[in-house]
């Protein structure tokens, strides 16, 4: 992992914290980030967009991070269950929802908000 410090004092200030550039997450894939909430998942899309979740899928607690990110959800490897990246939200006909956290692309790095 390549970290490169050039947080602003502001996004210090107000929680933000750089967890990794860009590049250190595989498109259409994850990373894990331990953190005083638990493991949170942080995902890629095809389309460079990040989004932070725990790793937790709402139906067995499946590692979301493991699972196969398509479009914007991420599909459970345990037993298929599509949760949206945006918000946690299982989609229809499943029902639940796992905690997102805030996540932003500031100059290539990643910053989280946990």
């Amino acid at each position: 992992m390549t970290l490169r410090k050039t947080d602003t004092d502001a996004d210090a200030d107000a929680g933000w914290k750089t967890i990794c550039v860009l590049d250190d997450i595989p498109v259409l894939g994850a990373r894990v980030v331990a953190s005083k909430h638990g493991d949170i998942a942080i995902f890629r899309t095809a389309d460079d967009e990040v989004f932070a979740m725990h790793d937790k899928c709402p139906h067995k607690n499946g590692p979301l991070s493991q699972g196969i990110v398509h479009g914007r959800q991420v599909t459970c490897p345990l037993h298929g269950w599509k949760i949206q990246l945006d918000s946690g939200e299982a989609a229809a006909p499943d029902v639940g929802c796992t905690k997102p956290f805030a996540v932003k692309l500031v100059d290539g790095l990643v910053l989280l908000k946990a």
